[in-house]
């Protein structure tokens, strides 16, 4: 099969791989229909994150059900399915408690490369949701987003207790960014301020139910967050970046007793114990268990009554991968969908 591996940084290329084959009977090997670029894709990329020799690229994916090793009893050859980017068996206590990203038992998609035709996905019962049926082509964007940055994002309102009568401040304006806004709003928020320089990416998070646009960064976001807020700052912050200026700033957004959720990907992140002692600032994120959430996503996707996919805003065949990470790295796109 064909998939995309990272030589060295800036260094994508789509080549031959070996076709996926089933090793644990708990496993199931997918026929891709989509799969994309993640913001997260882009550390690597850029040489933040070590690269060790060539690596298989991707974690987000949706397709068609080939094959299920014998232990495999929920999933179904000919299923169209969406899976997360962690494998887990659904079933171990932490699972059951909502975090599946920690399951005793996972393993990570990415390590398989779903930037490819085919994926073998572990405990594929516990890992995959099926659609109703299969899709038609359009609802496709929309059920590869719910992989990871919808269900990201989601996550990220979920641990800031974003509800109905609060105000919701998004840092970060990439694809889990823009889709916490729409998580923010079908989650009830009265208000939602989304911090963006970017004028495209300002008319997407309208569109998604923003009410606010904050185009300062650092310091002057936090005293522009502040004063819409009657000095007090937002109940609920989403940190969707991962560096120190975003988590310090979504913190200095929050009021005392609000809470942040932080789901960008941490790099070289430290919090000052004194400030956050006297802040009153609850903090709860990590990597999303987006499986938690995935039963209840498609279910609105399918019905039509959200549309994530509109954070991709290119499209391009895989075997022009290398065109969608420099896109994305040049921020001359939000999110690349990678055909097949």
């Amino acid at each position: 099969m064909r998939g995309a591996v990272l030589h060295a940084p800036r260094d994508v290329r789509v080549e031959e791989r070996d076709d996926p084959k089933i090793i644990q009977p708990t496993d199931a090997i997918i026929r891709l229909s989509a799969t994309c670029v993640c913001g997260s894709d882009l550390w690597p990329y850029r040489g933040i994150e070590s690269v060790d020799g060539p690596s298989p690229m991707g974690h987000e994916y949706v397709g068609i059900v080939q094959e299920v090793g014998s232990q495999v009893r929920a999933i179904k050859p000919g299923q169209f399915v969406v899976g997360s980017f962690y494998a887990s068996d659904n079933t171990c206590e932490l699972c059951q408690a909502g975090y599946q990203t920690a399951c005793i038992n996972k393993e990570p998609i990415g390590a398989n490369g779903a930037q490819a035709e085919s994926l073998r996905v572990p405990l594929a019962d516990g890992t995959l949701v099926a659609t109703p049926d299969i899709p038609s082509d359009d609802l496709l964007p929309s059920l590869l987003a719910a992989s990871d940055v919808l269900g990201t994002g989601w996550f990220g309102a979920v641990a800031a207790e974003v509800s109905p009568h609060k105000t919701v401040a998004v840092v970060g304006d990439g694809a889990v960014g823009l889709l916490a806004v729409l998580a923010a709003s079908q989650l009830g928020a009265e208000r939602i301020i989304a911090m963006s320089r970017h004028a495209p990416r300002q008319q997407l998070a309208v569109e998604f139910g923003a009410t606010d646009i904050v185009t300062e960064r650092g310091d002057a976001g936090v005293a522009r967050v502040k004063e819409l807020t009657g000095g007090l700052g937002a109940h609920s912050v989403i940190e969707a970046v991962g560096t120190q200026e975003s988590m310090l700033q979504a913190v200095r957004s929050a009021r005392p007793g609000g809470h942040v959720g932080y789901v960008g990907v941490a790099h070289a992140v430290t919090l000052p114990g004194e400030e956050l002692f006297f802040s009153h600032v609850h903090l709860h994120g990590g990597p999303a268990p987006v499986r938690r959430f995935l039963p209840e996503l498609v279910d609105l996707i399918w019905n039509r009554q959200i549309d994530p996919g509109k954070v991709f805003d290119l499209s391009l065949p895989l075997e022009q991968a290398a065109e969608g990470y420099k896109a994305m790295d040049e921020r001359r796109a939000i999110k690349t969908l990678l055909r097949l």
